[in-house]
């Protein structure tokens, strides 16, 4: 027997249950995974909300890192013992898992299970942010909205290394700073202060080349105001409530803009491509180019006061899980 977090019905924190389920052992292509630490990350609460509906009852969470102590027939790449990491497989709220191998990655030298499951998700969103959704050039200007966030570090910090000069936005005069400390060469507090005529400024009027925005609706019409003629909006969150345009001539009449709303599925839909993105990320750990840090720990089973903290916004950085 093991333990799990379930939720049988939408809602808020309460609906999600911590209880004993059976695991069997994994299936042909599966393998079995002890979690060390699973990732805390906003599609959770989406999931736990039914925003993302998925089927009744689930196990929510898409990322952890742990242990390999058991692997189903074919599961050839693996062997028990091995230190894994994944992202995007539904059910990491658990002390055991059994999982797709194809979505598990090995886990280097240097690369803790507590950074792993901190880390991959997010560390996977912002390498694709940065090197395929907007391939990011050294001189350009960005803006980064959530900058204190687990997401919002991690861009700073390696949008800067890429050489762009890069603005932030935060809620809080602790969370500025915590944007200044992390690559930011101007930061922006935008519960005091009007963002946009904030960056027009810090442009000579001219705007930036993209906005990484994962605040969703309560920012995405002023975020576009932030942008120069044919600047790109990313909007790749929903912390607010979901994005919608009436009327696509706003886009034509504040400079041809473009639109992207991504999703790292699109960008790891194979094992070639997934091993190759969690590769540039390990390096980037690795090399210090990003430095993740786990700012929270709640316990498993403690798993309704982190979705309470976490959509109060009294995070910082990144969360975990510890079973």
């Amino acid at each position: 027997m093991s333990k799990s977090v379930i939720i049988r019905e939408f809602g808020g924190p309460e609906v999600m249950q911590f209880e004993e389920v059976e695991i069997g052992a994994p299936g042909p292509g599966e393998i079995q995974v002890r979690h060390e630490a699973i990732g805390l990350n906003f599609i959770d609460v989406y999931h736990r909300t039914g925003l993302y509906p998925n089927p009744l009852p689930f196990t929510p969470g898409q990322e952890g890192a742990g242990e390999v102590v058991a692997v189903g027939e074919g599961a050839t790449e693996f062997s028990v013992g091995d230190r894994v990491t994944y992202s995007g497989a539904l059910g990491s709220y658990s002390e055991l898992r059994n999982l797709k191998a194809e979505l598990a990655v090995k886990l280097p030298e240097g690369v803790s299970e507590e950074i792993a499951a901190a880390s991959t998700l997010k560390g996977l969103t912002v390498y694709h942010l940065l090197h395929s959704t907007y391939a990011l050039q050294p001189g350009e200007t960005v803006l980064v909205m959530a900058a204190a966030g687990g997401v919002g570090q991690l861009l700073c910090q390696w949008a800067k290394h890429i050489g762009a000069t890069v603005i932030g936005c935060a809620g809080s005069p602790e969370k500025v700073a915590l944007a200044r400390a992390n690559g930011c060469d101007h930061a922006i507090d935008y519960s005091a202060q009007d963002y946009r005529i904030e960056v027009q400024k810090l442009t000579g009027g001219q705007g930036v080349d993209v906005v990484y925005d994962s605040v969703g609706k309560a920012t995405f019409m002023s975020s576009l105001d932030c942008l120069k003629p044919r600047g790109m909006m990313v909007s790749f969150g929903n912390a607010t409530g979901p994005v919608s345009i009436d009327n696509l001539g706003v886009l034509a009449q504040k400079g041809s803009l473009y639109v992207c709303r991504p999703t790292s599925g699109t960008y790891t839909a194979t094992r070639e491509a997934l091993v190759e993105s969690c590769d540039a990320l390990f390096s980037a750990i690795q090399t210090g180019i990003i430095k993740p840090k786990v700012n929270q720990r709640f316990a498993l089973s403690d798993a309704q006061e982190a979705h309470r903290a976490l959509e109060a916004r009294q995070t910082t950085g990144a969360s975990i899980l510890v079973p």
